[in-house]
């Protein structure tokens, strides 16, 4: 997901393809539509707040009002290189966003809010999504099927032990980036990978 040209310190470059939220952005970011159409355009690259709300099922007065507020907050910016004509064209800044679990402990309200807004609509994306598959996996040819995937495993570990784990599975997907197939490649697709790893109490 990186662009090219992207610098190659691993710090720096980390830095480009992931934006840290703080208190101020995501205030900016935490609203369901606003985080559609951040996805979209990491997804889908850019395209017109017409474009937008035909894909997502809005208005393009909903999308266009809610585009200026990334804008504002530093998630989204103008692409003039795909203009057409005098409609404006949009792109995402980051590739993603990195979330610190502090803010869900902040001591305005408002930021909190916005914390748990912003990680329950994660989670409805999440399901969303997998709903999609199953309703539409049929459609899929069986080597899309065979490949994918929807598990859920159970293990005893303690905070460092899970914090390592989420680290190494983060860096095993990271690895398949710069192995990505060439433009053009007859059966690659995009995929979604998601991953959920969080304590359950026992009886």
């Amino acid at each position: 997901m990186d662009e090219p040209g992207t610098p190659q310190d691993p710090n720096e470059r980390e830095e480009r393809r992931l934006h840290r939220l703080d208190a101020r952005s995501l205030r900016g970011l935490a609203h369901p539509l606003r985080m559609r159409l951040l996805s979209a355009l990491r997804r889908g690259g850019p395209a017109t707040a017409s474009q937008l709300a035909a894909r997502l099922g809005e208005s393009s007065g909903a999308t266009s009002y809610h585009l200026r507020q990334l804008a504002a907050h530093g998630f989204v910016e103008d692409a003039p290189e795909h203009g057409k004509g005098r409609e404006r064209w949009w792109k995402a800044v980051h590739a993603g966003v990195s979330f610190d679990d502090t803010l869900l402990k902040d001591s305005d309200p408002e930021v909190r809010g916005a914390a748990d807004l912003f990680l329950h609509e994660v989670a409805n994306t999440h399901t969303r999504e997998i709903a999609t598959w199953l309703g539409t996996a049929g459609e899929w040819p069986e080597a899309w099927r065979r490949a994918s995937d929807m598990s859920d495993l159970t293990l005893r570990l303690t905070p460092g032990q899970a914090e390592e784990l989420v680290q190494r599975m983060h860096a095993l997907v990271d690895s398949y980036r710069d192995r990505a197939p060439a433009d053009g490649t007859a059966d690659a697709e995009q995929v979604r990978v998601h991953t959920h790893l969080f304590p359950t109490r026992t009886e």
